[in-house]
């Protein structure tokens, strides 16, 4: 790989540390709240290893090395850098390493699944490892793996047999993406659920499911399907294959955590709240994603409470086949219920999207929609709202929380550049691009991912629509012809794909909506009236502004050898950017004059937001949303694909190019920690400074 390829590979310079600002909005609990807090927080974080292992091999190895390293710098970096003869510079680039693969939990970003690289000679760190046998011994453990970019394929995640590394697929190199389809086809039909294993293919082709659990054999009372540990497969590509259930992944940490989770339970608010996290201590300690499922329904009807949490193996992005969960786990602090009234106009709002009652669900499930101040959240990345629980027949039938995550939101990294807006937008774009977020996330939370109805055969001969008359699609405008089979999910059937698609369905609505001036007025924007020149306009253009920019710049993380996406997010938006282009009328432009691009520039009409940008919306969320609900996958993934498709030509190296040359760093956040003097049962917090030490010391000071 030449320097040029391998420049995008370097980790930030610097990186953007910012802090989460959390201690008015934590001072204000209770005394039993902030120990409710704590062991959520303490839960959270000791999953952070698992974290690390979900991510690359070498990850754990170069977390130990940097905190090693913490310990015998004793706060002072410069003497320990003088005791390894590394000057100023060297120094410097570790310290921009270590804070990017804390932020990350890994080495590889969380936003585009790409592997990161210090900005220094390999001699560097060796000299700073030397001052510590501790610190040499994880690092000799890394194998140069920190350093390593001579094989192309090893640079991203992905499926082991397409050239890329995984860790959801350990120690089993012969292992084929259709194996790990086809186990996972034998899971759906025995009722396993996936989010909590990863998939092992022995030397003597035994296919071993790890299940993470406490508890190292099969529980006493039996698995999530019974008391057997091995299944002869009996049909498909595998017949005949052995598939074996082993407990005990991650047996440490899960003890850990399940032992927090206990503490949290007997400082509950309510019998909501502690029926929740016993749920979640059998799920940990047991391996049952039932058990983690009926945690789920309880979290649902814990209705607005002052401390707001959920952790597990929960989204499914990372795992190249789609189905299989990072860890992640989150405690914060409600900070305000002004998403109520959105959550109130909801079922007005819903019908107003292009399709028909038939493929919505039959009762909107109205749910907790929050903005909250995050205290802890422990996984590969903090986002900047959340929808759960995942499981389609809960969302469905019971409902489902958003939450919005306002010091996410608000966090700013100084002297931020915003490449690609034009002069002449710009203070407008800087001014309402927080106002706009907020708009969006809202929207796409609670309005985008909770609407929507999966047509089902929910058991044999029991279906959840009229199958003797099947509703119209209104693509052909005959009666839909596929549906989703009993034990079948959303996203079983559409796999890998199905994070990417479902992100841009819930974008597109929140475009959709947003244009609805009603929907404006409740974030606080104009009177309810379409006022295209007044402050609702305002928001509205800045939030299609938004998305362009966002759809041009995700290029970053398509990859030009592969082909291939590297963020679900990512891939949506750029989707949505072609969307934008290709609706006509001049209503969407990348503008250039300089051959290089290097003057890009984005330019929507404003005047043509409620017409040509509303109608290339309506159309793609239209063949998204109904692909999805009728199961029509092989259209779906086609349509999708083209939609998202880069090339190598225009897209994939003058765009991209200008693109990766203006790329900012993503933040990596600096978190508080809080700790319980068991005396008094009082527990304090500590912040910290928003530099790499400072978020060097956070993970010292909470390491578990």
């Amino acid at each position: 790989m030449d320097a040029k390829e391998l420049s995008q590979y370097l980790a930030d310079a610097p990186p953007s540390v910012v802090r989460l600002e959390i201690e008015k909005h934590f001072n204000a609990l209770s005394d039993k709240q902030k120990r409710y807090a704590h062991f959520i927080s303490k839960a959270s974080f000791a999953g952070n290893r698992i974290v690390l292992r979900q991510v690359s091999p070498e990850s754990e190895d170069i977390y130990d090395f940097i905190l090693a390293l913490y310990r015998t710098a004793g706060g002072d970096w410069k003497a320990l850098a003088d005791k390894a003869g590394v000057d100023e510079q060297g120094l410097t680039a570790f310290l921009q390493y270590a804070a990017q693969l804390l932020g990350n939990s890994g080495n590889y970003k969380s936003f585009g699944d790409s592997k990161f690289l210090p900005r220094c000679d390999e001699s560097v760190f060796a000299a700073l490892a030397s001052t510590s046998p501790e610190a040499e011994k994880h690092y000799k453990a890394t194998n140069g793996a920190i350093f390593a970019s001579d094989k192309q394929g090893l640079l991203h995640l992905g499926f082991t047999d397409e050239g890329h590394l995984t860790t959801y697929y350990p120690d089993s190199p012969s292992i084929t993406k259709d194996e790990v389809v086809a186990v996972s086809k034998w899971m759906e039909d025995k009722g396993l659920l996936p989010e909590n294993t990863r998939l092992r293919k022995t030397e003597k082709g035994v296919y071993e499911l790890l299940i993470a659990s406490a508890t190292t054999s099969i529980p006493s009372q039996g698995g999530d399907i019974g008391k057997d540990t091995e299944y002869v497969i009996s049909e498909g590509p595998l017949a005949g294959k052995t598939v074996r259930l082993v407990y005990g992944d991650y047996a440490r940490e899960m003890n850990t955590i399940a032992g927090f989770i206990r503490k949290a339970a007997e400082n509950a608010e309510n019998e909501t709240q502690k029926k929740m996290h016993l749920a979640y201590a059998e799920s940990f300690e047991t391996g049952s994603l039932l058990a983690f499922k009926d945690s789920q329904r309880h979290w649902i009807r814990d209705q607005g409470p002052m401390v707001e949490c959920n952790i597990g193996f929960i989204e499914t992005y990372r795992d190249p086949a789609g189905v299989r969960g990072e860890w992640e786990g989150f405690a914060a602090v409600e900070r305000t219920r002004a998403f109520g009234e959105l959550v109130r106009s909801a079922p007005e709002l819903i019908p107003l999207l292009p399709w028909s009652k038939d493929f919505e669900k039959d009762k909107f499930l109205s749910p907790d929609f929050t903005s909250l101040e995050v205290l802890t959240f422990c996984g590969s990345g903090i986002p900047a709202g959340v929808n759960i629980p995942n499981y389609d027949d809960i969302r469905q039938q019971e409902g489902f929380k958003n939450v919005s995550l306002g010091n996410v939101l608000s966090a700013k990294a100084p002297d931020e550049k915003i490449p690609f807006i034009a002069e002449s937008d710009l203070e407008l774009y800087q001014k309402y691009r927080d106002a706009a977020f907020e708009v969006q996330v809202g929207l796409h939370e609670l309005t985008g991912h909770g609407c929507g109805k999966l047509l089902q055969e929910t058991s044999p001969g029991v279906y959840n629509f009229d199958v003797k008359n099947p509703p119209i699609s209104p693509l052909t405008g005959k009666p839909i012809t596929t549906w989703y089979k009993p034990g079948q999910t959303w996203g079983s059937v559409f796999g890998g794909v199905a994070g990417a698609y479902e992100e841009c369905r819930a974008e597109l609505v929140a475009m959709h909506l947003s244009c609805e001036f009603a929907a404006l007025k409740i974030f606080g924007f104009g009177d309810g009236t379409v006022d295209m020149d007044g402050p609702a306009g305002d928001v509205l253009y800045t939030s299609y502004l938004s998305m362009a920019r966002a759809g041009l710049t995700s290029i970053e993380f398509w990859d030009p050898k592969s082909q291939k996406w590297g963020q679900p997010h990512c891939q949506a938006r750029f989707a949505i950017l072609k969307a934008f282009l290709e609706a006509g009328d001049d209503f969407c432009k990348l503008e250039y004059k300089n051959e290089d691009l290097s003057d890009l520039t984005i330019r929507l009409d404003r005047s043509k937001i409620l017409t040509s940008g509303r109608k290339a919306v309506a159309d793609f969320l239209q063949k998204i949303h109904i692909y999805k609900s009728t199961a029509d996958v092989e259209a779906g993934t086609k349509f999708f694909n083209e939609m998202s498709s880069v090339g190598l030509e225009y897209w994939g190296t003058k765009v991209r190019d200008v693109v990766l040359k203006n790329k900012q760093p993503r933040k990596v956040f600096v978190q508080a920690n809080t700790f319980l003097d068991e005396a008094t049962g009082k527990v304090t917090l500590k912040q910290y400074e928003p530099s790499p030490e400072g978020l060097i010391q956070s993970w010292a000071e909470r390491d578990v």
